[in-house]
């Protein structure tokens, strides 16, 4: 059944350890209150294809050539925007997912030194030019971020166990993209309390909605 209120699709990006999850959860449960139908989801791992692929780009303990990789996660895109996404947009539902195309541009693109416009003008053939109505860019230093996945106490998965240079590379690459974007990114201070940088959000939501 289609919902006569179109549906909305925001992304979350940023450095592993800037609180995407924690914003994902607090703006869905905003949402909802607000009386929307909302789809969290992520990539890699949003579709049993996908969880397939996300083991394999994140667990795999082997290496993975950098082209191949930035093909496994287009792979991915390509069926959860397909499979996933779109339907629910169809639907009226607000869909709040954790990293879309912009991942692959600042990981594969600048972490992995590929080349940034070739890595997006993939995800976008992949996904036939799919782009989310808002992304929200969690900024944080590199060096915070590590501090906060360390204190989690779990095993790194292969990107966030990359050296400092790499993540700052690819932060440098987040502010690139949401600078060549501003109608489409929010960018906010990760470092923020949680609360504080919810309420950002949802007054760029309340602009949308």
């Amino acid at each position: 059944m289609t919902s006569e209120r179109p549906g909305l699709w925001i992304t979350l990006e940023g450095g592993d350890g800037s609180g995407k999850t924690t914003q994902a959860g607090l703006l869905a449960e905003w949402m909802q209150q607000r009386g929307r139908t909302v789809l969290r989801t992520r990539e890699p791992g949003g579709s049993e294809v996908g969880v397939l692929i996300r083991d394999i780009v994140l667990h795999h303990r082997g290496d993975i050539a950098p082209r191949a990789e930035a093909l496994l996660y287009a792979a991915d895109r390509a069926h959860h925007v397909a499979t996933v996404v779109r339907p629910a947009l169809a639907r009226g539902e607000i869909v709040i997912q954790d990293r879309y195309l912009d991942s692959s541009v600042a990981y594969q693109g600048a972490g992995r030194v590929l080349d940034a416009i070739e890595v997006r003008d993939l995800s976008l053939w992949a996904t036939e030019g799919a782009l989310p109505d808002l992304t929200v860019l969690l900024d944080l230093d590199p060096s915070t971020a590590r501090r906060r996945l360390d204190a989690e106490d779990k095993p790194f998965d292969r990107l966030e166990a990359e050296r400092e240079d790499f993540h700052a590379r690819v932060r440098s690459a987040y502010l690139a993209l949401a600078a060549a974007e501003p109608q489409r990114f929010l960018v906010v201070d990760a470092s923020l309390d949680p609360d504080d940088i919810a309420v950002l959000i949802r007054a760029r939501m309340s602009v949308i909605v």
